[in-house]
């Protein structure tokens, strides 16, 4: 909002605040978290530079600086900013300003999780019809076969539907690579199972451009210039100005 008098809906407001994604900020507008010029905000409320919009009682600045880090899970971590919950992801990282997580990774996976106080890049990655790569390396219990790697990678029958079509690559006998495109929830467990095997353990390596590569288990960083770069080309995005 830069020009005098210029308004925009609210959950755009906030997603554009780094409070929330503008998906999550409806449920906190329904939930009656946000106020604008004291009155509880509504669906479709819009606002201008002039109101004074609060989330849980606390002023909103509009112009925080774009935070993008990514952090190599650990295990027993879990993908939330419900602060109440043991070991989540929040407070394990103890980030100066608010952040949030663009998708979730299990409590018992481990890897690649990116963070974030940008809401808008959040449903960039994440649509499924965008068709933007995760990469992971699954182990499951007990060896498995050439049928199995073909059966995953052209579809498996999980919640009532079939999974898109994704590449499955062996790396030991009971060790592989899959690149998916969609990320139903617990997928990669479910298609596993419904195949008759368990995972013993499984790490994300990549989302879009963005390897984990040797950051070390349990810590985060933030992402360089270059890999920004290279995945607002890929994703056509073009952050909000601060």
């Amino acid at each position: 909002m830069n020009r005098l008098g210029e308004t925009m809906r609210i959950n755009k407001f906030l997603s554009e605040a780094g409070i929330t994604s503008r998906r999550g900020a409806d449920k906190w507008i329904e939930a009656g978290r946000i106020t604008i010029n004291g009155e509880l905000a509504q669906l479709g409320s819009r606002v201008s530079e002039s109101d004074e919009v609060r989330a849980d009682g606390k002023l909103i600045s509009t112009k925080p600086k774009r935070v993008y880090l990514m952090l190599n899970k650990p295990v027993g971590i879990t993908s939330t900013t419900e602060r109440h919950i043991e070991g989540n992801v929040v407070d394990y990282m103890n980030y100066p300003t608010r952040i949030f997580h663009i998708g979730r990774l299990d409590k018992d996976s481990e890897g690649l999780l990116l963070m974030t106080n940008d809401g808008d890049i959040v449903n960039e990655i994440l649509r499924e019809e965008h068709g933007h790569e995760k990469e992971y390396i699954v182990t499951v219990d007990r060896p498995f076969d050439q049928q199995f790697i073909e059966t995953m990678e052209s579809g498996v029958p999980i919640l009532g539907t079939m999974t898109k079509p994704c590449k499955v690559k062996r790396l030991g006998a009971k060790t592989f690579n899959i690149t998916l495109t969609q990320g139903m929830n617990r997928q990669i467990r479910r298609m596993t199972e419904a195949l008759g095997y368990d995972v013993v353990k499984l790490k994300r390596t990549r989302i879009v451009n963005i390897e984990l590569g040797d950051l070390k288990y349990g810590d985060w960083r933030e992402l360089t210039e270059q890999e920004l770069q290279t995945l607002f080309q890929q994703l056509e995005y073009t952050p909000a100005h601060e």
